[in-house]
């Protein structure tokens, strides 16, 4: 027998509407797609084609972007220039984090451009590695080290501003060749005894990021090994990071669009993982 109108208006009334999930996506450069189009701030050089864009919309998230090129973990409890502090976008309705950051608190720029600069001294060596080893201490390994407790405190920071969101930590992609054969050229200026260094400081950048994401109630997303094999010493068309010269629109040494929608993928996967950790 067919529901009266009343009947059938008070049966839609009791199925509740779903809530959209409040997404908010913090972090660097690599979090922003500098470069990439469509460019939709100009200041922090983010696209509406980075991984948080295409995330959300796949899912028909409700998204709040404010990862911002270079971006340290400074920038997201105090003010990057005129911009607010990042975490100023969480609140106790924010059901999903997602936070790309510490490549700029080691110095990852400067640190690539110093190794341009030395490559002249010793092109088939590794004058980069002999400069930030010169000490008797890997001058990098330890600002991987002592940037370890900055996000542990950033991680706990988020989670006083959004106790009940699911946090993921999202590393960065594969730059160099992962087996360590260098691929020395105009467009990627490196000594290259210096490839195998550079990719190993980038996994101690990446291993710490995940051990503070687990000792710190995180979830860690691997974007590193879906993209062997693309990075920026593979041709056009295949790699998903540009090089230290630019060919696609992208920032040097950053994913270009597909390396984007590669991370964007990776968070995909982690967030169906039945093993996400709270």
């Amino acid at each position: 027998m067919a529901l009266s109108t009343a009947g059938a208006t008070a049966a839609s009334a009791a199925i509740p509407t779903p809530r959209t999930v409040d997404y908010v996506a913090l972090g660097d450069s690599y979090a922003s797609g500098p470069g990439i189009p469509t460019q939709v701030d100009s200041a922090c050089a983010r696209s509406d084609q980075n991984y948080a864009s295409l995330l959300a919309a796949a899912k028909n998230w409700q998204l709040t972007d404010v990862s911002c090129s270079g971006a340290r973990t400074t920038a997201l409890a105090g003010p990057q220039g005129s911009k607010p502090p990042q975490l100023d976008a969480l609140d106790a309705d924010t059901d999903v984090v997602t936070l790309t950051i510490g490549g700029n608190d080691i110095g990852f720029s400067d640190n690539l451009s110093t190794c341009a600069r030395l490559t002249s001294q010793d092109p088939t060596g590794n004058p980069c590695r002999t400069f930030f080893t010169s000490g008797g201490t890997d001058q990098l390994e330890q600002r991987v080290n002592d940037t370890a407790p900055k996000i542990a405190a950033a991680l706990d920071a988020v989670r006083q501003r959004a106790p009940h969101a699911k946090v993921l930590v999202v590393g960065y992609p594969d730059l160099f060749p992962d087996d360590g054969v260098g691929c020395t050229s105009s467009a990627v200026p490196l000594a290259a005894g210096d490839f195998a260094y550079l990719r190993d400081t980038e996994k101690k950048l990446n291993a710490m990021l995940a051990g503070q994401a687990w000792a710190n109630g995180a979830r860690y997303v691997d974007t590193y090994t879906p993209s062997v094999g693309h990075d920026m010493c593979k041709p056009a068309g295949e790699r998903w990071i540009e090089p230290l010269v630019a060919t696609a629109p992208a920032a040097p040494a950053h994913p270009n669009a597909v390396g984007q929608q590669s991370m964007a993928a990776a968070l995909q996967q982690a967030l169906h993982c039945r093993a996400y950790r709270r």
